[in-house]
């Protein structure tokens, strides 16, 4: 049972104020501006946005202002927002082939078709303070060329012209793709809303699962078959025209791992997929969701479920960090009336405990 504070309105105003002094800060220095966290903060506002499953740059960095950098909070506040907006319909599938790259990896294939391009990354940067960012330092004109457009082949369709890696997430034809904004979220679930879920989760818990995978807890020997950063456009079916129209370009990040499979008696000996796609620059995530995406495909393999990334229930229930939020900081609203019937059942249960430590006594010194 909940109480409910009252009288303390004056009290709520004044947290309200010394919260919107604090976020602002020393009145010395000047304000941080959207542009500033969208320009500059780009990680952070595309984290935001991707598990806040609303793309929009602006929107999440004024989040990220508004909770003073708590990340969770600004998702909290983004997704929030979301819930307002109407629903005009949905988009048509995003072609990632046709997408226009700007970091493309694989660790699978040195001479990729298309070529490797290492785009902006911190993964061949030492990991160490660079004092120059103390200050506003002028920065090199990175090399730029011509952006390439058209279809780029993917690793797994190398593979796949092999056979040697299993189809591209075949669905039946009447499969109707869920929403899990709009349905109840029930178990066990299918691939789509799966991987809704695992795309709105929260990055640390994904990531943490994905490293629990390549210990040992599932079984899994990924390789990473693909990372793409780029612009992909978004088409929406118009019924009144009778054709698609584009709504503009998002930036998206896509993993594919590659992962070993020893075969079954429906499937012979081959590689199986994990797979991450997510709003922005956003690669650790994308590459934390695709190893727990194979995970949870442990069932739909024949593979035996040992391990906590491969149990659908236990992921999806909780990797939402909103939902996380709610019911960990519930516990800072009053309790009073629920520990006090707790405080009452401790005291009664010490004294039936020392009633019976005392009369066990009494027997003793009476066999005496």
């Amino acid at each position: 049972m909940y109480v409910a504070v009252k009288g303390g309105e004056t009290a709520i105003a004044n947290a309200h104020r010394l919260l919107a002094d604090r976020r602002r800060g020393d009145r010395s220095l000047p304000a941080i501006g959207i542009d500033q966290i969208v320009a500059q903060l780009a990680l952070a506002v595309d984290r935001v946005m991707a598990e806040a499953s609303l793309f929009d740059r602006t929107l999440a960095a004024l989040a990220i202002r508004q909770s003073r950098g708590d990340m969770i909070e600004a998702i909290f506040l983004l997704r929030a927002y979301r819930t307002t907006l109407p629903r005009f319909g949905y988009s048509r599938p995003l072609d990632t082939a046709d997408m226009t790259i700007e970091r493309r990896i694989s660790a699978t294939y040195k001479d990729l078709p298309g070529g490797q391009l290492l785009g902006p990354t911190f993964d061949y940067t030492h990991r160490l303070l660079d004092p120059s960012l103390l200050s506003d330092e002028a920065v090199e004109t990175p090399a730029q060329r011509a952006a390439e457009t058209g279809r780029v082949m993917r690793v797994s369709e190398i593979l796949g012209e092999e056979g040697l890696i299993e189809a591209d997430g075949d669905m039946p034809e009447d499969h109707e793709i869920g929403d899990l904004t709009r349905e109840p979220m029930e178990f066990p679930m299918t691939r789509d809303l799966r991987l809704q879920a695992l795309a709105r989760g929260d990055e640390g818990f994904l990531l943490a699962l994905g490293y629990s995978t390549q210990r040992g807890y599932g079984r899994n020997h990924p390789f990473t078959g693909e990372i793409r950063i780029g612009d992909v456009e978004v088409e929406f079916d118009v019924p009144e025209l009778g054709f698609a129209v584009s709504l503009g370009t998002i930036q998206i990040t896509e993993c594919q791992m590659v992962n070993q499979f020893k075969g079954s008696a429906k499937a012979p000996p081959q590689f199986t997929r994990g797979y991450g796609l997510v709003f922005g620059q956003s690669e650790r995530k994308a590459m934390a969701m695709s190893l727990v995406d194979r995970a949870l495909r442990a069932e739909e393999l024949g593979e035996d479920i040992t391990a906590p990334a491969q149990d659908e229930e236990f992921v999806i229930s909780h990797s939402d960090n909103v939902q996380a939020t709610g019911f960990v900081e519930h516990l800072k609203l009053p309790h009073y009336v629920d520990f006090q019937a707790e405080l009452d059942l401790v005291r009664r249960m010490r004294r039936e405990f020392e009633a019976a430590r005392n009369g066990g006594e009494d027997m003793k010194e009476a066999a005496e």
